[in-house]
């Protein structure tokens, strides 16, 4: 039995599509008698201030196969706080799950770090460095890129430049590199100058057996009912999507938001200045097992991301669950989002405008057959290419070669993941 180590930031209860997609690929590979997966994970933590902080120095669960000890770490108790309690969240868990690594180091045969943040990374660089463990790194964001481009770090300055030396390292040390898109691959092999053939591609997904369509149709006449699920973070253009709101012509709308996230006090003051506190419903954080149920209510999914070169390798885990319970999907933003909603057929995406944002909702609202026609090719499309238990069996297949290489010598295994270089 092959003993796995999955280092990750964020896991259920967080409520986040990449907690959820680290639990159900943790889900499938625990479920094969060839795996023992252990989890390393904070206290529940996002959205901030969500959840009461936790002082014990680590509490270990048994769930659904899985080993899962949580390891304390600061814990933000605001929803949108400063930096400084930022960084004591991001940093304090690594060097916790690394100290742990060290004393448990023949409790494990391969590493698996979800990045972001980047600095989970920390946990297994050693490891990585000394090719004592095989280590895989799951890059689903540009980390660093977002935050430049959304103001949090300074462009060129002190920290944006030993953040990428550490990724530049890590990226290079690493057995493996998996990637959520094709785009997102190819950003991270030309910045860090990363050989093609190390990268491998792990799609975001969803479990289409727990998203599915709602059981009886919406009777025509009533509320009809606009979703957005997930993160309220900066990289959601959620106040355009909340300014379209406030733009359409009629009375029998609701938008949802069900989620929390560090622009829930700014959106919730926005609705208050629109006059929309009547058709905008702020629904919280609720649990994961809730979340299909206010899919399957709605007659549209909403998946906005900012117009941001930064963010244009990301496509949502939400629009995947909309699709899956036949939701068609209107969206915004520009690259792989839009990859997606045309090979699916399942929705349309639009400009970063109210207006626009509007437009499209009233087409949806006011079409029932073309909602329908385009939530069964929505649902088609996820089950044929994003059914979570495949993309789990290639994850699974993505460490059962990292276990096979495992043979070879250390620095055999470093030869292999020098980086490329520009002159060959």
């Amino acid at each position: 039995m092959t003993r796995a180590i999955i280092v990750t930031q964020n896991f259920p209860p967080d409520s986040l599509g990449n907690a959820a997609r680290i639990y159900d690929n943790a889900k499938h590979l625990a479920a094969d008698d060839e795996w023992e997966v252990t989890v390393l994970a904070p206290p529940p933590t996002f959205p901030f201030g969500s959840f009461d902080r936790s002082w014990e120095r680590s509490r270990t669960d048994e769930r659904d196969g899985m080993t899962v000890h949580r390891l304390w770490a600061w814990q933000p108790a605001t929803e949108d706080p400063g930096l400084v309690s930022r960084l004591l969240y991001y940093v304090l868990f690594p060097l916790h799950a690394l100290l742990w690594l060290v004393l448990n180091y023949r409790s494990f045969d391969v590493i698996f770090l979800s990045s972001p943040p980047v600095f989970v990374g920390i946990a297994g660089l050693p490891f990585a460095l000394l090719g004592r463990k095989p280590v895989v790194v799951d890059v689903r964001d540009l980390w660093i890129d977002s935050a430049v481009e959304l103001d949090f770090i300074e462009e060129g300055g002190l920290f944006e430049r030993l953040s990428r030396a550490y990724e530049r390292v890590l990226h290079a040390a690493a057995d493996r590199i998996t990637v959520t898109t094709a785009l997102l691959g190819s950003r991270l092999a030309a910045t860090y100058d990363i050989a093609n053939e190390k990268i491998h591609h792990v799609p975001n997904g969803v479990d289409v057996d727990r998203y599915t369509p709602a059981e009886t149709e919406t009777e025509t006449g009533g509320t009809k009912t606009i979703v957005y699920t997930g993160n309220v973070g900066h990289a959601q253009d959620l106040e355009s999507c909340i300014r379209a709101i406030g733009r359409l012509d009629r009375s029998d709308v609701v938008f949802r938001i069900v989620g929390n996230g560090d622009r829930m006090p700014a959106l919730q003051r926005l609705v208050a200045a629109e006059g929309l506190e009547d058709v905008v419903e702020f629904e919280g954080l609720v649990p994961r097992a809730a979340v299909p149920g206010f899919i399957e209510d709605a007659e549209i999914g909403l998946a906005p991301i900012k117009s941001d070169e930064a963010l244009e390798y990301a496509v949502p885990t939400k629009t995947f669950e909309y699709l899956a319970c036949e939701v068609p999907v209107v969206a915004t933003g520009a690259g792989e989002i839009e990859s997606v909603i045309e090979s699916s057929d399942g929705g349309v995406v639009v400009d970063n405008d109210p207006d626009a944002i509007a437009a499209a909702l009233e087409r949806f609202l006011d079409d029932p057959q073309r909602r329908e026609t385009l939530g069964e090719k929505g649902r088609r499309h996820v089950e044929n290419r994003y059914d979570r238990a495949a993309t789990a069996r290639r994850f699974e297949s993505i460490l059962e070669d990292v276990r096979a290489d495992n043979s070879a010598t250390p620095s055999s295994r470093r030869d292999r993941q020098r980086p490329r270089r520009s002159s060959e």
